[in-house]
């Protein structure tokens, strides 16, 4: 699973294709991730208890991730992302368009 949470994506597929959203949720056994502003659909909800009010509400639904691809802000594209050891040993997230090191 190469895409986090708060990580940019660009949507490939879909109604929403051409859009970019912030991933506020990924569920990585479903292979889906919720991305904010995208997916909105709207459900007839009724009230349940006192927590929960009625009504018609909107709601992200989860996305593919095959329907979704990292968006690099510093060379301003949509790119693959891609894994690099650095000389700590430790594993870091590479973009494979521009090859900067990803946090």
């Amino acid at each position: 699973m190469r895409l986090r949470s708060n990580d940019n994506v660009l949507i490939t597929k879909g109604r929403d294709r051409g859009k970019r959203g912030r991933v506020s949720k990924v569920l990585p056994k479903r292979g889906r991730a919720v991305v904010e502003g995208v997916n909105v659909v709207t459900r007839h909800q009724k009230p349940a208890g006192a927590f929960r009010q009625g009504g018609i509400i909107e709601k992200e639904l989860p996305l593919p991730l095959s329907n979704l691809m990292f968006y690099h802000e510093d060379c301003d594209s949509a790119s693959r992302l891609g894994h690099r050891l650095m000389a700590d040993g430790s594993k870091a997230r590479v973009c494979k368009s521009c090859g900067e090191v990803i946090e």
